[in-house]
């Protein structure tokens, strides 16, 4: 079946009565036919619902389809995408082991791997994640896992994933990629050779800011490891937001088609414009690795970063001027949403980190909605033209 056959087709077995639509199951646990029942439930000698802590009818079902879309064997849902970032190393690495990563990263994953891991005793090397000579020197044995996010955020780098998973394996590392911004409509890490896809459901997989969720895929071995520490950590998805997730993906192929033809005119216009100084969209033949984007991604995605003149005070006045785009921490919504990287999810990323990622005072991330390219065009003029005021 193509993408979105699956999206809409993969749903659970219908109950007795017989249901269209998949229904909710909202309970915390599940009952026993008797004690023999319960007992071989807990040993895993039978297949079987326990706990929504850790098993549920609408968590498996988006899981289910996730694993269909990004060709993945089995899969853990999280609260957040932030909870699937952290349970996939936690679920695999001990005290001792060292990861490798790019420096372009979110914030709090940032933050993650400097400031918390390492009172685990696991460390972290970053490099240029576009720069794979850095990542050849980096990659030594004894280095457990690769860790990265292409394209990134914000700065939108695109990172060669066969090409560093290809380096990875032959010292011995898993390779975990972060898959938020293309989804697996855009892009699909497993078949390039990654162990492990991460997403923040949260964003393009809900697509209307509505709730919070995170997914971890791979093969079977690997997420079994991920499940036992994830059920035992408890940082679980509602059954109420998978069942909200998956129906989300079933429209999910219609919205990022839409956010990428938009994402794609709102960047060439902002490129034509005498008040920017730089703009990164993997869509456009000017960005530094356009040719790899074409090999790797469908399309170019609904995120368009770009360097205002006049720095953090324009940068501002910018953001102020706003009368439809949203001034909200997130992305991947319905509605545009523009973002000053440095001053908020950046923010607490040190300085000499931020400008190595190219995150600078001037950065604006724009998260390119679901409206009328022409209006959306319309309110970012009107806030350059804020911006550029003295």
């Amino acid at each position: 079946m193509n993408f979105e056959t699956k999206a809409i087709r993969g749903q659970m077995d219908r109950t007795q009565y017989h249901e269209h639509s998949t229904p909710l199951f909202l309970t915390s646990s599940f009952v026993f036919d008797d004690a023999e029942h319960m007992r071989a439930l807990f040993a895993e000698e039978q297949d079987g619902l326990i706990y929504s802590r850790f098993t549920n009818p609408n968590t498996t079902e988006l899981i289910g389809k996730l694993c269909a879309l990004e060709g993945a064997e089995d899969g853990v849902a999280t609260a957040t995408g932030m909870a699937a970032v952290f349970g996939s190393i936690m679920g695999l690495l001990k005290s001792g082991d060292r990861i490798v990563a790019s420096h372009s990263l979110f914030g709090s994953t940032h933050t993650l791997l400097s400031s918390y891991l390492p009172r685990w005793g696991i460390t972290t090397t970053f490099v240029d994640g576009t720069d794979l000579d850095a990542w050849q020197r980096a990659l030594v044995l004894g280095t457990a896992m690769v860790l990265l996010e292409t394209p990134s955020n914000p700065a939108l780098d695109v990172i060669d994933i066969r090409a560093v998973a290809d380096m990875a394996h032959a010292v011995g590392a898993l390779v975990n990629v972060d898959n938020c911004f293309c989804t697996p409509y855009l892009q699909t890490p497993l078949a390039l050779g990654a162990d492990i896809v991460t997403h923040s459901a949260t964003k393009y997989i809900d697509g209307q800011g509505r709730v919070l969720g995170g997914a971890i895929l791979g093969n079977r071995e690997r997420i079994r490891e991920i499940y036992l520490f994830c059920r035992n950590s408890g940082p679980s998805m509602s059954p109420f937001n998978a069942w909200l997730l998956s129906k989300s993906l079933e429209t999910l192929q219609l919205r990022m088609d839409r956010h990428c033809s938009s994402a794609l005119a709102v960047a060439q216009w902002l490129e034509q414009h005498p008040s920017v100084e730089r703009v990164r969209y993997p869509g456009l033949p000017s960005f530094p690795a356009y040719q790899l984007a074409q090999r790797q991604m469908r399309a170019g995605g609904g995120i368009v970063s770009f360097v205002i003149r006049g720095g953090l005070e324009a940068g501002r006045r910018f953001l102020d001027a706003r009368s439809m785009a949203s001034l909200t921490a997130n992305l991947g919504d319905s509605r545009t949403i523009v973002t000053h990287p440095a001053s908020t999810t950046h923010s607490r990323v040190p300085m000499e980190a931020r400008l190595a990622a190219g995150i600078t005072d001037g950065l604006v991330r724009v998260s390119v909605g679901l409206e009328h390219p022409s209006d959306i065009v319309a309110d970012l003029e009107a806030c350059f033209a804020a911006a550029m005021k003295a």
